[in-house]
């Protein structure tokens, strides 16, 4: 069989390992990180909808932050451990597509919403007096949909052109998931196109809205510091500091995989740099913006001492 024809039926990924006991191993380690970011994501999602005190706006993204990188990592890290323990790299086309579809969407919602959450960071600091009327539940459930059905049409606009082309230079993907660049590289049709439109893409939305949350910080900054009471400094800061952070990780895992010279062996190094895009995000995100916070601490803890009590009296 060629490689036309195998390259239009199924793609093979890249594995763990080359040695199967490492491949295990790998495997569990995965599920393991796996785990404790989706327990991580959830705990914050049931939390924010328990407890009354949480139904603000800030909370309300947060929430909606955590079910998005629940997805995320579910897209690529369950399937890739379940490969690896039976030993099976072939996906097909289909599940190649629908794996770039749900990436680039969560991707694209993540990446809006936190530009979304930027705005609602300057309002409450610049504007406190406008922000109960400016980010109402209405404004905020309609930014919320708007980044879930524009990502909707980005990612399809994207899926579809990728595999519109032909692969027949390989049918092997140089990452434990499917991606757009690792599929341009296999291309032997005119990328062009492609490649026009991903610029264009990363131009409007990831210049745009890094702009936007630049822009945001710049004016926040610049309010915080004329606060008269350091207090009040320090809790402002102590609300925006955490939403840098985890811009700063998605923006930085993501330029870094995708700057990367092609591969054309795969390497540890490969399996690293999927890993750093892949997991690490959603895993330390629960922990960097929503663990550290101290009204969320406090409902975890009321939370727990009511499950004790109902275990008690069970």
């Amino acid at each position: 069989m060629s490689n036309l024809t195998i390259s239009t039926t199924e793609f093979l990924l890249m594995e763990f390992s080359d040695t199967r006991e490492l491949q295990i191993l790998y495997s569990f380690l995965f599920f393991l990180i796996y785990s404790a970011g989706l327990m991580g994501n959830l705990l914050i999602v049931i939390i924010t909808t328990i407890d009354r005190r949480l139904h603000t706006p800030m909370y309300f993204f947060i929430r909606n932050l955590s079910i998005v990188d629940a997805c995320f990592i579910s897209i690529t890290v369950p399937p890739a451990s379940i490969n690896a323990l039976v030993n099976n790299r072939i996906i097909s086309v289909t599940g190649c597509a629908t794996q770039i579809f749900l990436l680039v969407w969560m991707a694209y919602v993540e990446y809006t919403l936190l530009t979304v959450m930027a705005r609602d960071r300057y309002v409450a600091i610049c504007h406190p007096l406008l922000y109960p009327m400016i980010m109402n539940p209405r404004a905020c459930m309609q930014m919320t949909l708007t980044c879930l059905f524009t990502g909707l049409l980005y990612a399809g606009l994207h899926t579809g052109l990728t595999f519109q082309l032909s692969f027949c230079n390989s049918n092997v993907i140089h990452q434990f998931f499917c991606d757009i660049p690792s599929l341009l590289k296999l291309s032997c049709s005119e990328t062009f196109y492609n490649m026009g439109s991903l610029l264009a893409s990363v131009l409007v939305v990831g210049v745009g809205c890094f702009a936007f949350i630049t822009a945001s910080y710049i004016r926040i900054f610049s309010t915080v510091l004329r606060f008269p009471v350091k207090e009040d400094q320090r809790k402002a800061f102590s609300t925006c500091i955490p939403h840098i952070i985890v811009v700063s990780l998605f923006l930085i895992s993501i330029s870094y995989v995708h700057l990367q010279p092609p591969s054309d062996s795969e390497s540890i190094k490969d399996i690293i740099i999927s890993v750093f895009y892949s997991i690490i995000p959603p895993f330390l995100n629960p922990i960097i913006y929503s663990l550290r916070n101290k009204q969320i601490k406090e409902a975890v803890r009321l939370v727990m001492r009511r499950l004790h009590l109902l275990m008690n009296k069970a």
